[in-house]
């Protein structure tokens, strides 16, 4: 005997943004001022911001996007509070809420991009092109801020090499944050419009 069909996806739960980049602190002042320009495009656009809860580029934005009163979401790879700070001495201020999920810095990229409905790139090393790896293969929306060094600046190079593995993802680069953020969301309403199905069959 089968149940009673599932409810139909609902449309009206905001869009959470992911945003993954450099967790080192020291943070140059142009690359800061535009990561703080993203948080608060975010912000005023009504989007949800979640991060991996880590320093760097994205606490930058989890600052300026708390300022301006969007929710912030961290996914932390620690087991609890204490670990997160002691072990990863990463930070708590600016978070709305903290989902430890103990399953250290691999699954906690995997969890917080499943998490996001866009994910923006910016700046980075290994652990951020690791990140962007596991976007692309999942299909999803991503977002490069060029000009904030590290890998995000050399992402059209990878893209070349892998770009001819159809995963359904789509990349959209842009040195401009709020730009780049409305060029996202714009896309982000378009596909929400296209059953999901019928976008893979077409690619």
């Amino acid at each position: 005997m089968t149940g009673p069909p599932p409810d139909p996806p609902t449309r009206d739960q905001r869009v959470t943004v992911g945003v993954m980049g450099s967790a080192d602190p020291d943070v140059a002042d142009d690359v800061r001022a535009t990561l703080a320009a993203l948080g608060r495009a975010i912000a005023r656009r009504g989007c949800v911001l979640i991060t991996g809860a880590c320093r760097g580029l994205p606490q930058v934005a989890v600052e300026a996007a708390k300022a301006g009163g969007a929710t912030v979401v961290g996914i932390s790879p620690a087991h609890s509070r204490d670990e997160h700070i002691e072990r990863y001495r990463s930070p708590t201020a600016g978070f709305d809420v903290i989902i430890y999920n103990g399953s250290g810095l691999m699954g906690r990229e995997v969890d917080t991009i499943r998490s996001a409905d866009i994910v923006i790139v910016a700046g980075g090393r290994s652990g951020t092109l690791g990140e962007f790896s596991i976007a692309y293969d999942e299909g999803h929306l991503i977002g490069v801020v060029t000009g904030t060094g590290g890998i995000a600046d050399h992402l059209d190079g990878v893209l070349a090499v892998i770009g001819v593995k159809d995963t359904g993802a789509q990349v959209i680069m842009d040195s401009d944050p709020e730009q780049l953020l409305d060029r996202l969301l714009a896309e982000h309403a378009r596909l929400e419009r296209e059953p999901r199905v019928a976008r893979r069959e077409q690619g």
